[in-house]
C-alpha cells in the first residue's frame, strides 16, 4: 500500500513538474519579441525626407506596379541588357571569385538575339546606305555632285574626314558624360547581350572579405559622411546632421543595398543537389534566418529597419524619375522587331507609366541643388561620387553579381540623370501634349532605358519580398 501511495506520489509530482516546465517555456514564448517585432517595428509612418508612408507605397506597389512591371519586364525589349563583364577592376587587384557554380553568366548567342537589337532600328532601316560606311567608300567618292561647285567660288569641299568624324564622337561622349552619372555599359567592344530571365539574380555565395571591399570603399571612400563617423554605415541619427543633398546620396545607397541583400535571402540556396544525369539542380527559397541576420536591430546596432526605410525611399526617387521622363518615355518605339510584340509593348508601358504618374505622393527633387555656385560644386561632386561607384562595379569577382550590380547602378544613374541633369525639366510628366518637344534634348540610350526600368523592377520585387517575409515572421 506504501509502494503504490509513494509512486502515485512521485507520478503525480513528475507530472507536475512537467506542467510547471510547459508553462514557463509558454510564459517565455509568450514574451519574448517575435522577429516581426524586431524588424519591422520601426518599418511604418512617413519615409525619411519624403511626405508619404511606407502602408501608402506597399499599396501602390503590390497591387498596381508589381504585376504591370513584370509582364513588361518578360518583353524581349528589357529582357536582353548588353554588358560589358570582362572590365578590369581599376582600383585594385582582385582574383576572388564566388564560392558556389550558379553565379556563372552565360552571354546570348547571335541567333538569340532579337534583330532590331543589333543595331537596325525601324527608322535607320530604309537609310542604311547614307551611313558613314558608304559615305566614305570608293563608290561614294565617284558620285558627282553638282552643287558642290559655285560658279564665283569655285570647288567647295564639303566631305568629312573619318578622323573628323571620330573627333567629333569624342566631343559628344564628352559632352554626354557632363549630365550622366554613370559609364555607358553598352558602348565598349567587348560588351555582350546577356538574356536576364536566364540569368536570375539571386544568392551567388560571394561573401566574406571580397565582397566586403567593394562595400566597404562603395561607404568609406564615396559617400559624404558627417564628422566623427567612422564605421561604414552612417548612423541613422547622425543623418541630420546633413544637408538634403547629401542624405539623398547615402539613402540611395543604402536603399540600394537593403535591395540587393534581399534579393539575396528571398532567392537563398536551401539546398544544393546534382541529377542523376550530372546537370547542376538547386533549391532556392526563402531564408528567415538569413533575413534576420540581416536586418534585425539586435545584429545590426539598431540600423536594420532604417536600412529598409531607405530602400522605400530609393523606390520613390526611382519612381519620380519614371514620372519625369514619362513623355520621352511613352515616345519611345521599343523596336525589337517583332511588330506585334512592339506594339504590345508600346502600350503596356504607356499604361504602366498612366499609373506611375497617379502617385500621389512623389519625391520633389527642386529643392536639391537649388543656389549658386556652391550648390553647382555640390552636384558636381555628387555626380563623380557616383560614377566612381559604377566604376568600382568592375571590381565585384562574381560575374552574376557584377551583372546585377551594373545594371542595378545604371538604372540608378539613369534616374538621377533624369532628375538633375536638368534636361528633363520642361518635360510635363501630367498630361500635357508635348509633341513639339525635340526629342533629341532628352536622349536616353536604349541600354539607360533597359537598366531604368529593370532596376526599378528589382525595386518593386524587394517591397514584395518584405510582405512576404512579413507573412513568415506571423
Amino acid at each position: 500500500m506504501r509502494l503504490i501511495l509513494t509512486m502515485t506520489l512521485y507520478n503525480s509530482c513528475g507530472v507536475w513538474i512537467l506542467l510547471s516546465l510547459f508553462c514557463a517555456v509558454i510564459s517565455f514564448l509568450s514574451s519574448e519579441p517575435k522577429l516581426s517585432d524586431h524588424c519591422f517595428c520601426k518599418l511604418k509612418g512617413r519615409i525619411d525626407d519624403c511626405s508619404c508612408s511606407v502602408d501608402t507605397v506597399d499599396h501602390f506597389n503590390n497591387m498596381k506596379v508589381f504585376p504591370r512591371l513584370q509582364s513588361l519586364l518578360n518583353k524581349n525589349y528589357f529582357r536582353f541588357y548588353k554588358v560589358n563583364l570582362k572590365h578590369e577592376c581599376p582600383f585594385w587587384s582582385d582574383d576572388s571569385r564566388c564560392a558556389i557554380r550558379y553565379c556563372h553568366v552565360e552571354p546570348c548567342l547571335e541567333a538569340d538575339i532579337p534583330p532590331g537589337l543589333k543595331g537596325v532600328s525601324s527608322k535607320n532601316a530604309a537609310t542604311i546606305k547614307e551611313s558613314t560606311n558608304f559615305k566614305y567608300s570608293q563608290a561614294a567618292q565617284n558620285v558627282a555632285c553638282e552643287h558642290e561647285f559655285s560658279r564665283e567660288l569655285g570647288y567647295l569641299n564639303t566631305t568629312i574626314s573619318a578622323d573628323a568624324y571620330r573627333e567629333f564622337a569624342r566631343w559628344k561622349a564628352h559632352d554626354d558624360a557632363r549630365d550622366s552619372f554613370c559609364d555607358s555599359e553598352d558602348d565598349h567592344e567587348d560588351a555582350e547581350y546577356v538574356d536576364l530571365l536566364l540569368n536570375p539574380e539571386r544568392y551567388t555565395g560571394y561573401r566574406g572579405e571580397p565582397a566586403h571591399r567593394v562595400w566597404h570603399s562603395i561607404y568609406m571612400e564615396n559617400c559624404f559622411r558627417p564628422k566623427n563617423t567612422y564605421g561604414a554605415y552612417i548612423q541613422s541619427s547622425k543623418l541630420s546632421g546633413m544637408c538634403l543633398e547629401k542624405r539623398v546620396f547615402y539613402r540611395t545607397i543604402s536603399g540600394l543595398h537593403s535591395s540587393i541583400n534581399i534579393h539575396a535571402v528571398s532567392k537563398y540556396l536551401l539546398s544544393d543537389n546534382t541529377s542523376l544525369l550530372g546537370s547542376p539542380e538547386g533549391k532556392w527559397g526563402p531564408n528567415l534566418q538569413e533575413f534576420h541576420r540581416r536586418f534585425d536591430p539586435e545584429r545590426t546596432d539598431g540600423e536594420g529597419p532604417s536600412w529598409l526605410r531607405n530602400l522605400y525611399f530609393l523606390y520613390l526617387l526611382e519612381l519620380r524619375a519614371l514620372a519625369k521622363a514619362s513623355p520621352f518615355l511613352e515616345r519611345e518605339e521599343y523596336f525589337t522587331g517583332n511588330e506585334a510584340e512592339d506594339e504590345e509593348v508600346r502600350l503596356a508601358v504607356r499604361n504602366f507609366l498612366s499609373v506611375v504618374r497617379s502617385f500621389p505622393d512623389h519625391f520633389n527633387e527642386s529643392s536639391m541643388f537649388s543656389g549658386g555656385k556652391q550648390a553647382r560644386k555640390l552636384k558636381e561632386e555628387f555626380r563623380q561620387h557616383f560614377r566612381n561607384i559604377s566604376r568600382i562595379m568592375d571590381c565585384v569577382g562574381c560575374d552574376k553579381c557584377k551583372l546585377w550590380g551594373k545594371l542595378q547602378i545604371q538604372g540608378l544613374g539613369t534616374a538621377l540623370k533624369i532628375l538633375f541633369s536638368g534636361k528633363f525639366d520642361s518635360m510635363d510628366p501630367f498630361g500635357n501634349d508635348l509633341s513639339d518637344v525635340s526629342k533629341s534634348k532628352f536622349q536616353l540610350k536604349r541600354g539607360e532605358i533597359v537598366a531604368l526600368f529593370n532596376a526599378f523592377g528589382r525595386l518593386s520585387t524587394s517591397i514584395v519580398e518584405l510582405e512576404k517575409f512579413r507573412e513568415m515572421m506571423r
